[in-house]
Order: C-alpha cells, then structure tokens, then sequence
C-alpha cells in the first residue's frame, strides 16, 4: 500500500481555515449598513402594511352607502324633502340601514370650517340636509342611477352620490403610496446584496495569496465560500437585530403621532399580529439574501482566480 500523500496529511480542516483566513471576517462598517438597510425595510414594510389595512378597513365601512344632500334654502322644504327620502329608502327592501343627520350634528361638524357667525339660525349659510343611507348589497352605476331617478320625483333637490365615489382619489394615493412602498422595499434588497458583494469581493482580493495556499493544500471552494458566508451571516445577524430594533421604534413613535390626531380612518391602520409577524420576518430574510449573495460572490471569484 502506497504512503499517504504528505500534502493530503497536511492540508487543512476548516476549521484550520477559518483560523488562517483571519482578515476574511467582514466587519468593520458592513453591519451598520445591514442595520440601516434593515431598519429603513422594516418602515417601508409597515408603511405598506399599514395603508393597505386603512384601504381595506376604509372599503368596507363605506361599501354599500351612499348619501343623499337637500339643498334647498326654504327650511320648512327641506325638511318636507328630507322626510319623503327617509320614507322612500325605509320602504326599499334592498336598504339595510336610513339615517337622517341631525342639524345639529352637521352643524358641529362644520363649525370649524365656516364659523358661528355663519351657522347662525338667522341669515346664516343655509346647511342641506343629509340622509345617510347603507344598501345591502354593492352600489353600481346602474344601480345608483335608478334610484336617483325614482328619488327625483320625491325630492327634487336631492342629490344622491355613492361614498365611495368621494374617497376614490384617496384610495389611488394609497395605492400609490403602497407601489412606492414596495419599490423602496426592493430598492433595499438590491443596495444591501450590492454591498454584501462589494464586501465580499475586497475580503477575496485582500486574502488572495493565502486562498492560494489553501487550494495547493487541498481546500475547497466549498470550504472557502464558507468561511465567507459563516462570517456574512454573523454580520447580517448583528446588523438585522440592530436593524430591527431602529425600525420598530421609528414605526412606534409615528404610530403615536399618528394615533394622536383621533381620526377614524387613521385608527383603520393599524397593524395585525400577522403584519408584525411579517415585519419580524424581515432580518432573517435579509440573513438569508446576504448569505446566498456571499456565497455566489465567492464562488465566482474562486473560479475566476484560480
């Protein structure tokens, strides 16, 4: 039997790598980069999450209402029109729910527009009345334009629109606003898989000679992209946490500011436990790209290089 070949006996285990490709630990800024990366992913995240929950919760309380105005300047026949539209959507079978606005109640509500002075009883902005009304099913043009006709004939200074039909341009801003934040999401990605191969690439280049002598002992690429990715995902680790961390209480405090303002629709966004599930999500997602950004970046080089 032939003697073992001496380069075979003394070439390295990976740990003896790891041990003699000290510089090849990625560290210095590329934390903090990760970190930034990540915290700047988890607000876009949120900011995400969080408009498609107001859209959504915005949908479905207006789904199926629809208002109805009288603008008339004679008290005592607005108040005869008002009552004959109560009457006709209370005898449709299709209506959930009628409800006239108290005066009063409008009047609060446009006081902080229009002032006391001009809400008075006497020669003030005569105010319409306003009949909310909640059908049982979907409001359709079709729909929508029969009423109004049959709605006519009762109260002829009615004017019936669809809710929905008022937030429309809301709900493309948030649309929007939901494309930007995906953009910026993957925007994040391909910045932090950059600058995970720009690290890896200056660590190879720096460690160049003694991969050298790696390979002529008998190391693989296997083994040497290792080393890398071990190190890549020690980073991205420390980076993700910090990350995270910065991001949930950036999302704390403008969530703070924003419950503040008391609206309705701004409480309507609100995260879910599985919208925090996904945000939680999101530095091991980030572990996982800066590992397999690593290891390609260092395989590919390896084979460039020798």
């Amino acid at each position: 039997m032939s003697a073992p070949s001496p380069i075979r006996r003394n070439a390295p285990r990976f740990g003896d790598s790891a041990r003699i490709l000290q510089q090849a630990r990625i560290a210095g800024p590329m934390p903090w980069v990760i970190a930034i990366m990540i915290a700047l992913t988890v607000m876009a995240a949120a900011a995400g999450l969080s408009l498609s929950n107001l859209a959504g919760n915005a949908r479905d309380e207006i789904a199926g209402g629809i208002t109805v105005q009288i603008v008339e300047g004679a008290p005592a026949e607005r108040d005869r029109q008002a009552e004959r539209a109560v009457s006709y959507f209370s005898n449709r079978e299709d209506v959930s729910e009628v409800r006239r606005v108290p005066d009063a109640e409008l009047a609060e509500l446009l006081r902080p527009w229009l002032g006391d002075v001009a809400l008075a009883e006497e020669d003030g902005v005569p105010i319409p009345a306003l009949v909310d009304v909640k059908l049982s099913g979907p409001v359709t043009a079709e729909r929508l334009a029969a009423m109004r006709s049959e709605l006519l004939e009762a109260a002829p200074a009615a004017r019936l629109d669809a809710q929905a039909s008022w937030l429309g341009p809301v709900f493309d801003a948030i649309r929007s606003l939901q494309f930007l934040a995906l953009g910026l999401i993957a925007l994040l990605a391909i910045t932090s898989a950059a600058a995970v191969w720009l690290a890896a690439r200056s660590a190879l280049g720096s460690n160049r000679e003694t991969i050298e002598v790696i390979h002529h002992l008998g190391g693989t690429d296997g083994q040497i992209a290792g080393i890398f990715q071990r190190s890549i995902a020690w980073d991205a680790a420390l980076g993700g946490a910090a990350g995270l961390l910065l991001g949930l209480a950036a999302v704390f405090i403008l969530g703070q500011q924003f419950a503040q303002l008391g609206s309705g629709l701004i409480a309507g966004g609100g995260l879910t436990a599985l919208d925090w599930i996904t945000i939680a999500a999101i530095p091991l997602v980030g572990i996982i790209l800066a590992v397999i950004t690593a290891r390609i970046t260092v395989i590919a080089a390896l084979r460039r290089m020798l």
